[in-house]
């Protein structure tokens, strides 16, 4: 595969490999780095693999076999026509095929963002393949209440609306991304990181002023730990494969919350782990959730928010975070 990216190097470590194995969505895309028991990693919106560079090596050396994938819809995975293609449970199988195709019975799931409610109803619909689950940024919440985009719909009041909404209507949000998708996503990281987000004062950008864009709302300025290499490599692979695949996932939430009536507030019980923002509105928003783990992950290990970060935390806090997630897998074996 040409133009990879290059990972950090840590001296003696096996280098990364990156592989396209048979998954339901055709084939999924992956990077392998280390042995030892399998972590497979999944990314949130709008990422990819490489949200895990910093993570890949750091676990291999602790002795784990670290698996980042590019989720159904990025990257070099498979990109389905039929929107309803992206759906949780057709994810979840996803995850179970690369486990199988990399020869293990059993993984750990670790997820951010999108990736962290992928993780999340992976191990609850396929609980002898996920012996445990790590949550970042975005808090377990069991399946209940109304259709989501009965509440999105409401969210924002009529001056603004949130931006799931936004994200709902195929092509509307890519009209606005597409024609400079490297400037788009130099915003958005810009405006969740915790170096570079907005102030209190200023316009919430997780909402977009009616006949507005989202971007209208983000900061200027460039996040500490995005370089502009790394922007090129987020960037350069939404200029390939456009930003239909990723949207999807936003626009399946009634069919997840119809397919998923049976698990309607079940808890998560394997071993589990939080680690959230504490300037992540998705830690913020949610604290009810995470004040309900104690019945909805009753394996919780531990549940941290780091003071002062941000939404994209394993690239923001890369330290704090390997720390976490080595401390809480070595604790599992």
């Amino acid at each position: 595969m040409p133009d990879l990216p290059v990972l950090p190097d840590l001296p003696g470590l096996p280098e990364p490999i990156h592989r396209l194995v048979p998954s339901p969505a055709g084939r999924t895309h992956l990077v392998e780095q280390g042995t030892g028991p399998l972590v497979l990693l999944l990314h949130g919106f709008p990422e990819s693999w490489y949200s895990w560079r910093r993570q890949l090596p750091a676990l291999a050396a602790a002795g784990y076999r670290a698996v980042a994938i590019d989720v159904r819809g990025y990257g070099r995975s498979s990109r389905p026509d039929d929107i309803a293609a992206y759906r949780m449970l057709e994810l979840v199988e996803d995850n179970v095929a690369v486990v199988r195709a990399l020869g293990e019975e059993s993984a750990v799931v670790i997820g951010h963002d999108w990736g962290a409610n992928i993780a999340a109803t992976s191990a609850l619909v396929r609980p002898e393949v996920f012996r445990a689950v790590g949550l970042l940024s975005v808090p377990y919440a069991p399946r209940g209440g109304p259709r989501p985009s009965e509440v999105f719909a409401h969210m924002g009041g009529g001056e603004e609306e949130f931006y799931v909404s936004y994200f709902q209507e195929p092509g509307r949000a890519e009209d606005e991304i597409e024609p400079d998708v490297r400037g788009w996503l130099g915003g958005i990281y810009a405006a969740l990181s915790a170096d570079t987000m907005p102030g209190a004062d200023a316009p919430d950008p997780h909402f977009v002023a009616r006949g507005g864009l989202m971007r209208d709302r983000f900061p200027g300025g460039r996040p500490g730990w995005l370089s502009d290499d790394e922007l090129d490599v987020y960037a350069g692979e939404f200029e390939r494969t456009g930003m239909g695949g990723a949207l999807a996932r936003y626009r399946n939430m009634d069919r997840d919350w119809e397919d998923l009536e049976a698990y309607d507030g079940a808890p998560i019980v394997q071993p589990s782990l939080f680690i959230g923002g504490g300037r992540d509105a998705s830690t913020t928003w949610l604290a009810e959730a995470i004040a309900a783990y104690p019945k909805t992950l009753p394996g919780l290990a531990g549940s941290h928010v780091l003071p002062g970060a941000g939404h994209w935390l394993q690239q923001e806090r890369p330290a704090e975070v390997n720390r976490l997630l080595v401390d809480w897998l070595t604790a599992l074996r």
